[in-house]
């Protein structure tokens, strides 16, 4: 490298660089809003989750928001505390607890769907609206090829924790 060149000109150019990096200020951007409700990411996947599949399972719920299972007790653990969601003996399998919002957890989730929306909305400020649908679109196709591929599906065959985010 010539002593002309920008540190790291490559590097930025590549674009699972520019992913990770757009990604990392999404991340500050949605926990910043989050936190104004005494909110973190996972609290906010959990509540979605529930919200779109309730009653749900706590394993399948894991699952589903790639939660590893020994978190996802601690953050259901703090929504039960603050009276967001309930856990009842699920009807179709005893040994399980079945997952739902409460009346609370409900009004929680409508105010952080906005402040995310606020979060989403200065991410993607700098682009048009038809760039922002175009720029969806595109990473929509990028997650849904790499799920489907032979070699993500050949990565995770017989893994237990296919799809789970461990703990840093």
């Amino acid at each position: 490298m010539d002593a002309t060149s920008a540190p790291l000109s490559r590097l930025q150019t590549l674009p699972s660089w520019l992913l990770g990096r757009a990604a990392a200020l999404g991340h500050r951007l949605v926990s910043e809003q989050l936190a104004e409700e005494g909110v973190r990411m996972p609290h906010h996947a959990v509540l979605c989750g529930i919200a779109e599949l309730g009653p749900i399972a706590q394993a399948e719920l894991s699952r589903t928001v790639r939660i590893d299972p020994k978190d996802m007790v601690t953050v259901l653990n703090e929504l039960q505390a603050r009276k967001l969601i309930s856990r009842t003996r699920d009807p179709r399998d005893a040994r399980k607890n079945a997952l739902a919002l409460t009346p609370d957890g409900r009004a929680l989730l409508h105010r952080l769907e906005e402040l995310g929306d606020r979060a989403n909305d200065a991410l993607l400020a700098p682009l048009t609206p038809a760039e922002r649908e175009q720029l969806s679109a595109l990473l929509v196709r990028l997650i849904t090829t790499e799920q489907t591929s032979p070699a993500a599906l050949a990565d995770t065959a017989g893994s237990p924790s296919q799809g789970t985010v461990s703990r840093p």
